[in-house]
């Protein structure tokens, strides 16, 4: 027999000479530094990914109240009191701005780019529906730097100090936060007004408004030209949005066109549905060019 071979005649395994995996689990010491380190990590990741998770829900809120405050100012075209439209429009924006000032308090300390996807589609969002609303109340375009200064929020903390009463105004502290639109989110924002003021156009035609698809005409049209001069030089998403941006300008125009040329000899009532008629065909045109 050989004498590899054990007294049953079965040969002897190599790993049979090692000591067992469960011993060596055994052995390592829980408290060592770097068993310490893998934790620390562990705790770093799963904070890091559960404030992601919470930005991720702050901008879907942000997106559903933008998106609210749009639609209501969409009924001004129609209302008969317009100022009561941009009334209630600024409440609604005031409570997303509170939910701005929850992600702004969620930053606090960290860096914003490293959790820029997260809150990138309520930005957007919301930069629609100020600029949206800041056109309507003055027909031109609000800056980003206007935008930004909306975007700082200050309350006073109390200290607690029992050698002092509470009335006392040095017990009082500001503190501040503040969020910075991104310049990219910024133009996203105003590439998406501009499907937002095709659609006012169509609202206006419909109601009878002769001069508001004139003015939106020229505006989107200054758009359009300020997006040429970033081209495919700028962001991919930016490039991306110039094709839609594009499509509304051409619908607007094609508005404008058919009131100059035929707006005397169509009924007022039937206006829209010949513009939106028109607008069928350059979208069927669009797809197959």
């Amino acid at each position: 027999m050989s004498s590899k071979e054990g007294s049953g005649g079965f040969r002897k395994r190599k790993h049979d000479n090692f000591p067992q995996r469960r011993d060596e689990k055994e052995s390592v010491n829980s408290s060592s530094s770097l068993m310490m380190s893998f934790k620390s990590f562990q705790l770093e990741l799963d904070t890091r990914h559960d404030k992601y998770e919470r930005l991720v829900k702050l901008s879907r809120d942000i997106t559903i109240e933008s998106k609210r405050t749009i639609f209501l100012l969409h009924r001004i075209t129609s209302a008969p009191n317009g100022e009561e439209i941009l009334n209630e429009s600024e409440a609604k924006l005031d409570a997303v701005r509170q939910k701005i000032k929850q992600v702004a308090q969620e930053l606090v300390g960290e860096d914003m780019y490293q959790f820029h996807r997260a809150i990138s589609p309520g930005l957007q969002e919301y930069v629609e529906a100020v600029s949206f609303q800041y056109f309507i109340k003055t027909r031109s375009l609000v800056s980003v730097k206007e935008i930004n200064k909306q975007l700082i929020f200050t309350t006073e903390d109390k200290e607690k100090d029992t050698n002092t009463p509470s009335s006392n105004s040095h017990d009082k502290q500001l503190c501040t936060w503040s969020l910075k639109v991104t310049p990219v989110d910024y133009l996203l924002g105003v590439a998406d007004l501009t499907g937002e003021l095709m659609r006012m156009c169509i609202n206006s035609v419909g109601n009878g408004d002769i001069d508001t698809p004139f003015e939106l005409s020229q505006f989107l049209r200054q758009i359009y030209d300020g997006f040429s001069y970033i081209g495919n030089t700028g962001p991919y998403e930016v490039s991306k949005k110039l094709y839609t941006l594009k499509q509304s300008l051409a619908k607007v125009e094609n508005a404008c066109y058919t009131l100059k040329v035929r707006g005397s000899e169509i009924p007022k009532h039937m206006l829209a549905d010949v513009f939106s008629t028109k607008a069928e065909m350059i979208d069927r045109e669009d797809g197959l060019s």
